[in-house]
């Protein structure tokens, strides 16, 4: 593989000088850390204030049935930046699989691995050797510099990238070993707006692709005192009530503010294609998914929807929005196809191309959705369950989603035009569609050779397993 990459970028740079600069547009890419799916003020939420963001939604198209890929943030960075599924980069969670206590653990979960192979030719790679200067400004999480850093994977820059996958403070000093110390005090959302200014200017004359990918609104939950005391004045509103949380999407929308203003300032906007979206569902008792059900972590629609907004002044439609369900993977294809960068060689992507759909309203045909996840993570405290989530795998295909957990060899299947909260469990009612998307999901599986965990863990207690789990039960009855 390592051969064939070598080759197409060898002959996509010997074809950067047949093409005019001015032919290719800008690409901002902006990547919120955890914020849910109803967090922001476009998208419904009356407590937490993000009117720059809406002003970018009012300016391009809204997609009401985004997800991320992955229900946290490695796995959807690796298949951000290769295109392609979990099963096929082997990065399915954060750090190890075998996640919480072995005595609650039925199965041996899949492996997991937290480096992204360089030996897959990723977006920075096929956009650079199309004549693009690359940034990545802000998390990482996919290794370290600089062997499996962003400068090894087609980025020129790296500001504050490497394996770590949350800030160890948010306000200088950071202790990043990418990011210089600022002065005393500094808050780590505006300087790395700084430094995404800083590259904007740098590179005006000449196509870039900024990655901005914000440790924001990721913990630990640390905002500036001046804007969290405005919101603790604020009465809480459908479960979104955390102001130190919400003083910090505050932050990010300010960012999200200067970077706008920063391409308008240098006549870029209209030049430039600006994405927006977070990489998983919001944090359980952090903020509320609601209607969604679920959260960070776990397969159901709270884990994985995701606000998504596509923005380009004269090319996209403004106001406009799409109900057609897309995946993070697709933005591989789609920046590919826009600006004129050919496919790597024996690149299979396994998203598809939005072009026609950002640029022309063209609705591409009903595809299947997939996430694997065979690994496990630990409840937080005061959850009302055992875990976050068990070993499992999705599909989404038009409305419906069958979720399948392999502990039990459950399936559970929803209507979500009908059941966005996936309140209604309808697969004895429905075992037509159940067998239908089930059967989907195998030939997908077999397809992508996904790893399934079916050995049994000997360090199962059964007797332990219960006991935590009447626990849990008893601590919820005496909530209510």
């Amino acid at each position: 593989m390592g051969t064939i990459k070598d080759l197409f970028l060898l002959l996509l740079l010997s074809l950067v000088s047949l093409v005019a600069p001015g032919q290719k547009p800008n690409i901002v890419f902006i990547l919120a850390d955890d914020q849910g799916w109803r967090d922001l003020g476009y998208m419904g939420s009356r407590y937490y204030e993000t009117p720059e963001i809406d002003r970018l939604a009012a300016s391009g198209m809204v997609f009401t049935n985004a997800y991320a890929n992955a229900p946290n943030c490695a796995p959807t960075r690796a298949a951000l930046m290769s295109g392609l599924y979990a099963p096929r980069t082997g990065i399915y969670t954060v750090g190890p699989s075998e996640r919480g206590r072995a005595a609650y653990r039925r199965l041996i979960p899949v492996k997991n691995r937290t480096v992204l192979d360089t030996a897959f030719v990723t977006i920075a790679e096929a956009l650079h050797a199309r004549g693009y200067v690359c940034a990545s400004i802000g998390k990482w999480h996919l290794g370290d510099p600089p062997d499996s850093g962003p400068e090894a994977q087609g980025f020129d820059l790296n500001v504050a990238g490497w394996h770590l996958g949350h800030p160890r403070s948010y306000f200088s000093p950071y202790h990043n070993p990418y990011l210089p110390d600022g002065p005393q005090g500094e808050y780590l959302t505006d300087r790395l707006t700084s430094e995404a200014e800083k590259f904007i200017e740098a590179n005006k004359d000449r196509p870039f692709f900024l990655y901005f990918p914000h440790y924001a609104v990721h913990t630990p939950l640390q905002a500036k005192d001046s804007i969290t005391a405005v919101f603790r004045q604020r009465p809480p509103d459908d479960g979104q009530k955390n102001a130190v949380y919400a003083a910090m999407i505050k932050s990010l929308d300010e960012s999200v503010g200067r970077i706008l203003h920063k391409l308008d300032e240098l006549h870029l906007r209209e030049k430039t294609l600006v994405i927006f979206m977070s990489d998983n569902g919001g944090v359980w008792g952090i903020t509320s998914n609601a209607p969604l059900r679920g959260a960070k972590g776990m397969l159901y629609e709270g884990g994985i929807r995701e606000p998504f907004i596509a923005s380009w002044p004269g090319k996209i439609t403004a106001g406009s929005r799409s109900d057609y369900p897309i995946i993070g993977l697709d933005l591989y294809p789609t920046l590919l196809a826009i600006t004129g960068s050919p496919r790597p060689a024996g690149f299979h992507p396994d998203g598809i191309d939005l072009s026609k759909l950002f640029l022309e309203g063209k609705t591409p045909r009903r595809r299947a959705l997939y996430w694997h996840f065979p690994a496990y993570l630990e409840r937080m405290r005061g959850m009302p369950q055992m875990w976050r989530t068990t070993p499992a795998t999705a599909i989404r295909y038009g409305d419906w989603k069958l979720i399948r957990f392999y502990e039990t060899d459950k399936e559970e299947l929803y209507n979500l035009k009908e059941d966005i909260g996936e309140k209604n469990d309808l697969s004895l009612r429905e075992p037509r569609q159940k067998k239908k998307l089930s059967k989907k999901m195998d030939r997908w599986l077999r397809r992508t050779h996904a790893p399934l965990p079916t050995q049994q863990n000997p360090a199962f207690d059964e007797k332990a397993y219960q006991q935590q789990l009447q626990k849990i039960k008893s601590q919820n009855h005496e909530k209510h």
